[in-house]
């Protein structure tokens, strides 16, 4: 048996009044998904544990079963090893992301969805001008980039920046949890105000105020830990092996984790234009080789953080038609038959632009299996579903059964 799982990063939602108080999923057109719900057998799964936050780090590994108590170490640990940097012990990594704050608010979480290209540039000016003996600074892609330090203490409270948008920057900027973390703290806030003094009369910037674009004007840390000890999904699961399919960062670093191989896909950005066919056709090339594949898309997350609700739409219509249509229609070229998974990692609804703790719905469809009565995927009909309400790791081990 071969097996994927298609995560539609943040595709949940809740009724919106402008589409008769339908999710965005139910409104979409997702004929596929439908058909995957009539032949497959459905759940909700809890993927944000008591005391975590909704983050797509949380959720995404608790999608493949990990116990976050023993596992998580922060969102910069896990990017570090997608972009190949290694943590060395006494080291702290972090998220660092390039934002746009106006008037001392913070407008976006992303700079505008700055390009690869302008963030490389901006990046390496800020390890030239900011950088030192502990403090190093790595691009990324985009907006999403990393942050090492000597010596940091994680006991940090960070708020995620696309948690916050119209909130005041100096509101929100990191604290110690604990008496011994107030010099990482300390530092940390030194460099978030000594980068909105410099970023601004960068070149890159000044182009962009021109060009009427939102200006990547501060740097923004949150996400703190150490070198993460994860057991490999081959050594959990018995699988002989996997790979991960992602534009992001945080999820080609949970898969190095998980033991699964990275495969990059050309034209896969993390945003609503993303190679849709190009990742079905990387999953199903990937399939031939490996028992697992993690397929992971991000497009509609960003549409729930820019609350822009036909976006929304369009991105779960692409997932359907662009995607999911493609591995449906090939899953009887490979040679073992498909086992197929789809759900969110968390729902981030558009009226809230940002993340929930709330269950997601999923399916699971195996060749042969005995459908239970529920005939379209979406937040509420799920509900009806043979597998009910799952948590932990619970989904995981149904999926591989």
């Amino acid at each position: 048996m071969k097996y994927i799982i298609v995560l539609g990063d943040g595709m949940a939602d809740e009724p919106v009044p402008a589409l008769g108080n339908r999710t965005p999923l139910q409104a979409a057109r997702t004929p596929v998904m439908d058909w995957l719900a009539a032949h497959g057998c459905c759940g909700r799964l809890d993927t944000v544990p008591d005391g975590f936050h909704p983050g797509s780090e949380i959720a995404n590994i608790s999608v493949l079963g990990y116990d976050l108590h023993r596992v998580f170490e922060g969102r910069g640990s896990l990017e570090a090893a997608s972009m190949g940097i290694a943590i060395e012990p006494g080291e702290m990594a972090m998220r660092c992301n390039l934002i746009c704050v106006e008037n001392g608010i913070i407008k976006n979480h992303s700079a505008g969805h700055i390009s690869n290209e302008e963030a490389r540039e901006l990046m390496t000016f800020l390890q030239q001008e900011l950088g030192d003996e502990t403090v190093s600074f790595f691009p990324g892609i985009s907006y999403r980039h990393l942050l090492k330090m000597k010596h940091g203490d994680k006991r940090l409270r960070c708020t995620p920046p696309h948690d916050v948008p119209g909130t005041p920057f100096r509101s929100v900027m990191p604290e110690a949890e604990v008496p011994e973390a107030q010099a990482t703290a300390d530092r940390l806030n030194q460099l978030i105000l000594r980068s909105q003094e410099i970023l601004p009369q960068h070149p890159v910037n000044r182009k962009r105020a021109q060009e009427g674009k939102d200006m990547a004007n501060s740097i923004w840390t949150w996400s703190p830990g150490y070198k993460p000890d994860m057991p490999t999904l081959m050594q959990r699961y018995g699988i002989q092996s996997g790979a991960v399919i992602s534009a992001v960062d945080l999820i080609k670093g949970i898969g190095v984790y998980a033991g699964l191989e990275v495969i990059r896909v050309e034209g896969a950005t993390g945003l609503y234009a993303t190679n849709y066919e190009g990742k079905a056709a990387a999953a199903i090339e990937a399939l031939r080789r490996h028992d697992f594949v993690y397929l992971h898309v991000e497009a509609s997350d960003e549409a729930g953080h820019e609350g822009n609700v036909d976006l929304k739409i369009k991105t779960i219509e692409n997932l359907d038609n662009r995607l999911l249509r493609h591995i449906v229609e090939q899953a009887t070229t490979l040679d073992e038959p498909l086992t197929i998974a789809l759900l969110p990692d968390h729902p981030t609804p558009c009226r809230l632009r940002t993340h929930t703790a709330d269950p997601v719905p999923f399916v699971i469809y195996k060749p042969g299996m005995t459908p239970d009565s529920v005939t379209t995927y979406n937040e509420f009909s799920v509900q009806n579903g043979r597998y009910g309400h799952l948590k932990n790791d619970e989904f995981i081990k149904e999926l591989f059964t």
